[in-house]
């Protein structure tokens, strides 16, 4: 999995790093069990703050995408809270719809682009055919 960041973007380096983690899991690029790479290795390769790194680890293992372990460091182990995580996207998505109906979407075109989105996702998953892929 190749990470990309945007050093000109508005967004927060870590919360970059969280998204790109997440959707990585989500396509099937990274599996449960997988081993991130060391802070500082990531820090490294990406040109970025160990700390920033660390905070973006943080986050993720506070929602569940990951358990940090002392002797294999970051590693991929969903936590299905279902219902936790189902309230958390209610929340999100509440804002996240809010502005979209102040910039005049319809229902059918949030519904397209939801359905467009997980599509795009599930077709990635797909083409990988659950391959595992190293950061």
């Amino acid at each position: 999995m190749i990470l990309e960041i945007d050093f000109n973007s508005d967004e927060a380096l870590y919360i970059q790093l969280r998204n790109q983690i997440v959707i990585g899991i989500a396509t099937s690029q990274l599996c449960a069990g997988d081993s991130l790479p060391s802070v500082r290795q990531l820090a490294d390769s990406i040109g970025i703050n160990m700390h920033t790194v660390n905070k973006a680890y943080s986050v993720l293992r506070q929602e569940g995408f990951v358990k940090l372990d002392r002797r294999k460091g970051a590693v991929i182990a969903i936590d299905c809270d279902k219902e936790l995580a189902r309230q958390k996207l209610a929340e999100e998505l509440q804002v996240i719809l809010a502005g979209a109906m102040c910039k005049g979407f319809s229902r059918e075109e949030i519904h397209n682009l939801v359905d467009y989105i997980y599509d795009y996702y599930q077709g990635s998953s797909d083409e990988n055919g659950g391959e595992n892929h190293a950061l």
